[in-house]
C-alpha cells in the first residue's frame, strides 16, 4: 500500500486545484459525446448507465495489437492478457460470455469467449471508435451482456454522405513485441454513393520480457531445470485483413453492404509448440430510414453473417479445429412521442452453429438460437431524466452428442444429444438528476436473466489452454442477477469527471471450480499416476478436474475518472486521473472469486502547443493477495509511459509522427486477471515510433 499512500495526497491536491480553476474560469465547453448504443442517441453526461468512448487521437494513442489491450485502463476495464496475441476485455471482474462484443452493433461470432487463447476477430488498426457500456446492457443485447458491452465502429458501411476522397494511413514499429504494422482506410463518394475500403497487416516477434517467464512463486512451487528468460517463447504473430463496403445515402437515411476478412496466425504461449491459424469472413448489411410519417419516426436494421474457422497446429500438424458459423440481426423502430414518452422497440435474432473437431475438443457440436423483443422509453420531469425498458428472450441450446477425435472420428464423450430451452426476462430503470448546471447524479438499476452457454452446459474434455479437464452441467437453469449503479458526474468548460459505485448480485453465478479430482485426457476419473504426470492405465496426461457450478456471488466496486484543464495560453496542459476497484466473492462462503483485478490508479499530464504534443502517464497497480483457492497472489507494479508527437507540415494532409516510451521503469508486471500471469509477464521497457496521415 506504500504506493497508494504516496499517490493519494498528490491526486487530492491536483483535483482541488483543478476544481478551483473550474469554478473561477469559463473556458470553452467540451463537445458532446454521443453513445450510439442508446437507440435514441445520448450524450455520455445524460446516459443513466456508465459508459466510455474511445475515438480520435486518444484511440490513436492507445491502439494496441488486441482489442483487450487497447481498452485496458478505461474505468472498470481490464484484459484477459493471454499473452500478447489474445486479449479480451474484462469489465468489472466479468469476462467471457458475460461481455458482449459487437462490430457496428451486431455480434462478433468467433470463439474468443470459449477460451482465453482464442483471439477476438477484430483488429484495432482499422476501427474508428470503441464504445464501452459498463454493467448490465442486456436490455438491447441479451443476457450475455450482463457484464457490459463493447461496440467497435469501423464505418465499413458509410452512414453519411461522402463527397470526394478521404482516408488515413497509419504505420508503427517497435514495442516489446517488435511490432511492424501498417493500415490504410480509404473512402470516396459523390454525395449519394459511398465506397469504403481498408487494408492492414501486422507482424510481431516473441515478446521481450524482464527476467524469467515464470514468476518467482511459480518457480518455487514447480521448479524446472530449463527456464525461459528475456523473451516469451511462442508469442510471435502475423495477421492481415481488410474490407470493402458500399452504401447509398440520402438526406434521411442510408442502405449498404460490406464484406470483411480477418486472418491471424499466432503462438498460444501456454503451449510452446502450438500455434493458431485463424480466418474469419463476414458479410454485413445495414440501413436506416429517418423522418418517417405515422407512428414511427425512424427504422434501423443491421445484420451480420460470419463464417469463422481456426485450426490449432501442434508442431505444424493440425490437431483441433474450431468453427462458428451463424448470423445476428437487429431491428429497431423509434416511435413518435406518446405524451412525455420517447422511445424505441426492437427485435433481435441470433443463430450460430459451433463445432470443435479433434482430440482436444472439450465441447460437442452445438446450435444456439435466440429470438428476442425489447422496448426502451425515456421522459424528462423537471431536472430528472428517467429511462426504463424491458426484454423478453427465448433461446434454445442443442448438443449433437457423440464426441470427436482428429477431424471426423466419433467417440461417446458428449452423449447423449440434448436440447435445452430457456425463456429469459430482463429490465432496467435509470435516472439522471441535474443538481446544478454541469453537475448530475445518475442511478441505474437492472434485473437480468442469462441462459447458460453451450460450454457451461455441455463441456466434457481436456482444455489445453488452461491445463484442466472441464465438465459442464446440462441441468443448469437461468443465471439471475440484480445490479445497482450510482455515479456523480461533473462537466464545466474543459473540466469533466465522475465517481461512482456499483454492486451486482447473482443468485446462481456459473463459474469453474476445482473439484479436487483428476482426469486423464481421455476422461478417466482419478487415474493412477505413472510417476510422470500420465495415467498408468492409458498413458494419457493427467489433469485437474474443473467443473462448472452455480453459486451465489456478489461483485462491488468503485470507478472514477477526470480530466482537468490546468493551463491555457502558450499551450494547454490537462491533468488526467482515474481509479478502479472491484471486489468479488462467493456470497455463500465469502471466498474470493478467481482472477479479480486489484486496485488500480492512474495519473497523467497531457500538454499540447501548436504542432507539438507530449504526454506522461503513470499507472499504479496494487498487489493482489485476495485470491481464490489454488490461485497464486501477484505483486504490485508501477507502469510509466511517455510519448511525444509532432504534426509535420504537409499540404492537404494532416501528417503526425510520434515516439512512445513504454514501461520506462522496466518493471516486471503480471496481470492478475490473466490465466497466464505466472508464466507470461507483460513486456519489458521498450520504444515505439509511428506516423499517421489523414487526408
Amino acid at each position: 500500500m506504500r504506493r497508494t499512500t504516496l499517490l493519494l495526497p498528490l491526486i487530492a491536491a491536483a483535483v482541488h486545484s483543478a476544481w478551483a480553476q473550474a469554478q473561477s474560469s469559463t473556458p470553452a465547453t467540451l463537445p458532446e459525446v454521443i453513445v450510439t448504443g442508446n437507440p435514441l442517441g445520448s450524450d455520455l453526461f445524460e446516459l443513466a448507465a456508465p459508459a466510455s468512448v474511445l475515438q480520435g487521437e486518444e484511440l490513436f494513442r492507445r491502439r494496441r495489437s488486441t482489442l483487450g489491450e487497447t481498452l485496458d485502463g478505461l474505468p472498470g476495464v481490464a484484459t484477459t492478457g493471454f499473452g500478447p496475441n489474445s486479449s479480451r476485455p474484462v469489465i468489472r471482474g466479468l469476462d467471457g460470455d458475460r461481455i458482449r462484443i459487437l462490430q457496428n452493433g451486431t455480434g462478433v461470432l468467433d470463439a474468443s469467449s470459449l477460451s482465453f487463447d482464442h483471439a477476438v476477430a477484430i483488429d484495432p488498426l482499422v476501427i474508428e471508435r470503441a464504445e464501452v457500456v459498463r454493467g448490465p446492457a442486456a436490455l438491447f443485447y441479451g443476457g450475455s451482456a450482463v457484464g457490459g458491452v463493447v461496440n467497435v465502429i469501423d464505418n465499413r458501411i458509410p452512414q453519411m454522405a461522402i463527397r470526394g476522397v478521404s482516408g488515413r494511413v497509419e504505420a508503427r514499429s517497435g514495442g516489446a513485441e517488435r511490432e511492424q504494422a501498417v493500415a490504410g482506410v480509404f473512402e470516396i463518394g459523390n454525395g449519394s454513393l459511398a465506397l469504403h475500403a481498408d487494408l492492414y497487416s501486422r507482424d510481431t516477434d516473441d515478446l521481450k520480457i524482464k527476467g524469467f517467464a515464470r514468476s518467482a512463486r511459480q518457480r518455487a512451487a514447480d521448479p524446472q531445470p530449463v527456464e525461459a528468460a528475456g523473451t516469451l517463447p511462442n508469442s510471435a504473430s502475423r495477421s492481415d485483413g481488410g474490407a470493402f463496403g458500399l452504401s447509398h445515402t440520402w438526406a434521411d437515411g442510408y442502405i449498404g453492404i460490406s464484406r470483411s476478412e480477418f486472418n491471424s496466425r499466432y503462438g498460444t504461449v501456454a503451449e510452446p509448440t502450438v500455434t493458431i491459424d485463424m480466418q474469419s469472413s463476414r458479410w454485413d448489411l445495414a440501413g436506416e430510414v429517418r423522418a418517417l410519417n405515422g407512428p414511427l419516426t425512424a427504422l434501423k436494421f443491421k445484420a451480420g453473417k460470419t463464417d469463422y474457422d481456426h485450426v490449432e497446429l501442434d508442431a505444424g500438424v493440425p490437431a483441433t479445429r474450431f468453427r462458428n458459423k451463424g448470423y445476428d440481426m437487429h431491428l429497431e423502430a423509434t416511435h413518435r412521442k406518446l405524451g412525455p414518452l420517447q422511445g424505441a422497440i426492437g427485435l433481435q435474432v441470433t443463430d450460430f452453429d459451433f463445432s470443435a473437431l479433434g482430440a482436444e475438443a472439450f465441447v460437442p457440436t452445438t446450435n444456439t438460437s435466440s429470438r428476442a423483443g425489447f422496448f426502451y422509453e425515456e421522459f424528462t420531469a423537471g431536472k430528472v431524466k428517467v429511462s426504463f425498458g424491458g426484454r423478453h428472450e427465448r433461446s434454445e441450446v442443442s448438443s449433437a452428442g457423440g464426441g470427436v477425435v482428429p477431424f471426423g472420428g466419433v467417440a461417446p464423450r458428449f452423449d447423449p444429444a440434448q436440447t435445452r430451452d430457456f425463456s429469459a426476462n430482463s429490465g432496467a430503470l435509470g435516472a439522471v438528476w441535474s443538481l446544478t448546471p454541469g453537475l448530475a447524479l445518475a442511478v441505474n438499476g437492472a434485473y437480468t436473466e442469462r441462459a447458460p452457454t453451450y460450454y457451461e452446459l455441455y463441456a466434457n474434455g481436456p482444455h489445453a489452454a488452461t491445463g484442466v479437464y472441464e465438465v459442464g452441467n446440462s441441468a443448469f437453469g437461468k443465471e439471475k442477477s440484480k445490479s445497482l449503479d450510482l455515479a456523480l458526474r461533473m462537466k464545466s468548460g474543459k473540466h469533466s469527471g465522475s465517481i461512482g459505485v456499483f454492486q451486482n448480485r447473482f443468485d446462481n453465478f456459473i463459474t469453474l471450480f476445482n473439484t479436487g479430482n483428476t482426469r486423464g485426457a481421455d476422461g478417466e476419473l482419478n487415474p493412477p499416476d505413472a510417476g510422470d504426470g500420465t495415467s498408468l492405465n492409458t498413458g494419457e496426461e493427467i489433469l485437474p478436474e474443473f467443473a462448472y457450478r452455480a453459486v451465489p456471488a456478489r461483485f462491488r466496486g468503485i470507478e472514477s475518472e477526470g480530466r482537468f484543464r490546468l493551463m491555457e495560453g502558450g499551450g494547454t496542459l490537462d491533468l488526467l486521473l482515474n481509479a478502479s476497484y472491484v471486489r468479488a466473492n462467493d456470497a455463500s462462503t465469502g471466498q474470493p472469486l478467481p482472477r479479480i483485478a486489484p486496485w488500480r490508479y492512474g495519473a497523467g499530464l497531457d500538454y499540447r502547443r501548436d504542432r507539438m504534443g507530449a504526454r506522461l502517464d503513470a499507472v499504479i497497480v496494487e498487489s493482489q493477495g485476495r485470491v481464490a483457492a489454488g490461485e497464486l497472489p501477484t505483486d504490485g507494479y508501477t507502469l510509466l509511459n511517455a510519448s511525444v508527437s509532432y504534426r509535420l507540415p504537409a499540404p492537404g494532409v494532416r501528417l503526425e509522427a510520434f515516439l512512445r516510451g513504454i514501461n520506462l521503469l522496466d518493471e516486471e508486471a503480471r496481470n492478475h486477471v490473466s490465466f497466464l500471469k505466472d508464466v507470461a509477464p507483460m513486456g519489458r521497457r521498450s520504444a515505439q515510433i509511428g506516423v499517421r496521415g489523414q487526408f
